[in-house]
């Protein structure tokens, strides 16, 4: 999983990128300080792992990463070449999903570039910035299908081009525009437009405002009201304090958090709302060499979810065996699951689900 990190300048978006990847990007209190997109890899925390390494003696643990692009702030304008013009367009289209940092606090030792915080005029800012940039895409394939030859699936292509144009037009977002079919649903995948990406919002606050997630800060309100026209996920977080743990260790990190009087890092939530947001699960795998988690889309049936480990899998599917990793653990080894028969033979239909543990039988 891909996630790109944008917002305006000093809304604490690198602070937050340094905190989740530990990459050190630069951050200061200053416009594009980050020039270059920044990227770092992170481990899903997954305490399922450590369990089924212990159980089987795994040599090592290999978690889900997700991978986090950190892009040069962007200005009104942007679209335009103000700022650093539109340099960071390419980098974004390539993400699965956005993450879209928030200013939700007031310190007046910490410059706006609009002069006063207003988070969702920051929102529309930006999304305004990606629907000049997508139209400038539209318009090019428009113009380049209206010379080809006319086919029915050109022309099918065209319209949904036409129709994405007029929606764009009306400062309205690709992403509701809505596939009459699957061709069109392809389609508009293969565009990566940037509005048509699905996002996630971090609202950055305050450390004292940690504690009642944001309940009493009326900014995020207003970014929660927004969010939910859109379909959009978010998640309160204080990029500060994010630093501040980022340097501690796993026990240290806790006694820290108890103390603000929260349950989990910024990190896992946005963690969390991702996998949400893109209707992910991971589905594990264990013995002595190691013990891993693969990432897959809810609903992916077996052959598909063998593919992700190679693609020879896929291919020459014949089974899998399943237990739940709750079923697993309770028993204590696979050998004592497969005594009370809680190991499963499952075909081509069945559907992965999260936690299941997987030993897939292939021949190719």
């Amino acid at each position: 999983m891909k996630l790109g990190i944008v917002g305006l300048p000093n809304v604490g978006k690198s602070t937050l990128f340094n905190s989740i990847t530990k990459a050190g990007a630069e951050s200061a209190n200053y416009p594009f300080c980050t020039i270059d997109p920044n990227v770092g890899v992170v481990a899903v925390p997954d305490k399922r792992l450590d369990v089924l390494a212990k159980m089987n003696k795994s040599q090592k643990i290999v978690p889900a990463v997700i991978e986090f692009v950190d892009i040069a702030g962007l200005v009104k304008g942007a679209s335009k070449g103000e700022g650093l013009g539109n340099q960071f367009l390419s980098h974004i289209r390539e993400v699965d999903a956005i993450v879209h940092v928030v200013r939700c606090f007031e310190d007046a030792n910490i410059i706006h570039v609009e002069g006063t915080v207003d988070p969702v005029r920051d929102i529309e800012t930006i999304n305004l910035e990606l629907i000049f940039a997508d139209l400038e895409v539209i318009e090019r394939r428009i113009a380049k299908g209206s010379k080809g030859m006319k086919n029915e699936a050109l022309q099918k292509e065209l319209n949904l081009l036409n129709r994405i144009k007029d929606t764009l037009e009306s400062g309205k977002l690709a992403s509701e525009v809505k596939p009459e079919d699957e061709d069109e649903e392809a389609l508009l995948a293969s565009f990566q437009l940037l509005t048509s990406k699905p996002v996630i919002f971090a609202a950055n606050v305050k450390d004292d405002e940690l504690a009642d997630d944001g309940a009493a800060n009326p900014f995020v309100s207003k970014v929660r009201e927004y969010a939910a026209k859109q379909g959009s996920e978010v998640f309160v977080v204080c990029a500060q304090i994010e630093e501040e743990i980022s340097e501690l260790e796993d026990d240290e990190k806790k006694e820290f958090l108890e103390a603000l009087g929260i349950e989990t890092s910024g990190l896992d939530k946005l963690i969390a709302a991702s996998y949400k947001l893109l209707g992910l699960i991971s589905y594990l795998t264990s013995g002595e060499k190691e013990t891993r988690a693969w990432t897959i889309k809810k609903g992916t049936k077996a052959p598909g979810a063998a593919g992700k480990i190679h693609s020879d899998f896929e291919r020459g599917f014949i089974r899998a065996e399943v237990v739940s990793y709750d079923n697993l653990v309770a028993c204590g080894s696979f050998a004592a699951a497969k005594e009370k028969g809680l190991i499963r033979s499952e075909g081509k239909e069945y559907v992965v689900q999260d936690g299941d543990v997987v030993e897939f039988r292939f021949n190719v």
